[in-house]
């Protein structure tokens, strides 16, 4: 397949971060990208995140950078227990690179914003069939609101998804390519502080197998997440989320803390809850379909690089067909770019998960130690360095680069 890179027609399945920055930077460098949405309407809602260099390197290129903001806390959070007592804690704003605090909300919405007015966004709209020919790929779309069917040809598929991605089992086959890490997570955004805690006063609850973190933000209610271990994820989504995590939080007696994150989170009326998964493919692109951010390599949020990489991914692939003559060697050469740096950003979660959520009562006794050489004045920023894999900062920039 020899095809002259222009003014393509694009179809871009997802309206999440890696959807609306692919669309946006195709629609810069001259095709016409067309969005659909599984959802009836733009999800407002998300959780904490951390805007990596990388990240941020995107969103500047995309001219979206100062409308992102940042909501960056000043104080450390503490590490607690049960029964409350307090200590210093590592503060994930204050390491190496100083990342920016935002909530998934901020970043959306300023895509969405830079969006030209003349890209088509159907919302309540899914792919069904993907058949790809010479000259382009045939994609069935199914209006769940009307549930009426259409059959378009683009020059172009990108799925940008998730992590169980419609595209991807369509393009690519049924094989399940979820690498389970075997934990749970239960996020939301709060409407107001915890009771004892300011509203710039992060924590973290760290046990064997389970966790419980409080985000702060310095102008808006703090983001919630509980981290925890689970033998068996099917029986996890059989009870309520909260039924599931008091579960694995128990037998044991919350605690007057615990039990008023438990409380917030239960009456919370917008969460997620979900298995933590990593996406492993050999390759991310088939013909004219190619996958970006989740549902290509979900490098899972212990990461903390999920919207930096989807941000990056994004641009780039419009920078490489932009760049080459051909659709072959634009995405070949986008994949051979993108696919070392997430790489390194799959292997380093592994490493933060330890922190995130010690995994048994070794990796707890393990983890107190790295942070308590994290607080040495000498030691602790190389601690910090190792930690986050920001070694790899350059590499990391320069894969993301134009």
């Amino acid at each position: 397949m020899k095809d002259a890179v222009g003014r393509g027609r694009a179809l871009v399945v997802g309206l999440g971060i890696a959807g609306i920055a692919t669309a946006l930077r195709l629609r810069q460098v001259g095709w016409e990208p067309v969005l659909v949405e599984r959802a009836p309407a733009r999800r407002s809602g998300g959780y904490f995140i951390m805007l990596f260099g990388t990240g941020a390197a995107s969103a500047r290129r995309l001219g979206v950078l100062e409308a992102i903001g940042d909501r960056t806390p000043g104080p450390a959070p503490y590490e607690v227990n049960r029964a409350g007592r307090r200590s210093v804690g590592m503060s994930l704003a204050n390491l190496p690179g100083k990342p920016r605090v935002v909530l998934r909300g901020d970043i959306e919405q300023a895509l969405f914003s830079a969006l030209p007015a003349d890209v088509e966004i159907r919302y309540s709209t899914v792919p069904t069939r993907i058949v790809q020919d010479d000259s382009a790929a045939e994609v069935t779309l199914h209006d769940t609101a009307a549930d009426t069917t259409v059959t378009e040809r683009f020059d172009l598929v990108v799925g940008a998804d998730g992590m169980r991605s419609t595209v991807r089992g369509l393009a690519f086959g049924p094989e399940d390519r979820l690498s389970p890490l075997n934990y749970m997570i239960g996020a939301t955004v709060l409407d107001k502080p915890i009771e004892g805690l300011d509203q710039e006063q992060g924590l973290i609850l760290a046990e064997a197998g389970r966790s419980a973190w409080i985000f702060p933000f310095s102008d808006h209610a703090p983001g919630l997440l509980f981290s925890y271990r689970t033998d068996d994820v099917d029986a996890e989504f059989a009870r309520p989320p909260i039924e599931s995590i008091r579960a694995a939080f128990g037998p044991q007696p919350p605690g007057p803390l615990l039990e008023r994150l438990l409380t917030a989170f239960e009456h919370t009326p917008e969460v997620l809850f979900d298995s933590v998964n990593q996406v492993k493919m050999p390759r991310w692109h088939q013909g004219r379909v190619v996958l970006v951010g989740d549902a290509a390599w979900c490098v899972t949020l212990y990461a903390g690089m999920g919207a930096s990489s989807a941000m990056a991914g994004g641009e780039l692939l419009g920078t490489m067909l932009q760049r080459h003559g051909d659709l072959p060697a634009a995405l070949h050469a986008w994949e051979a770019r993108m696919r070392p740096f997430i790489q390194t950003e799959q292997d380093t979660a592994l490493i933060m998960r330890r922190i995130f959520t010690p995994h048994d009562r070794k990796e707890q006794l393990l983890r107190a130690a790295m942070l308590r050489l994290m607080r040495a004045p000498v030691i602790g920023p190389a601690m910090g360095r190792i930690m986050n894999g920001a070694d790899m900062q350059n590499k990391q920039f320069d894969v993301a680069a134009v």
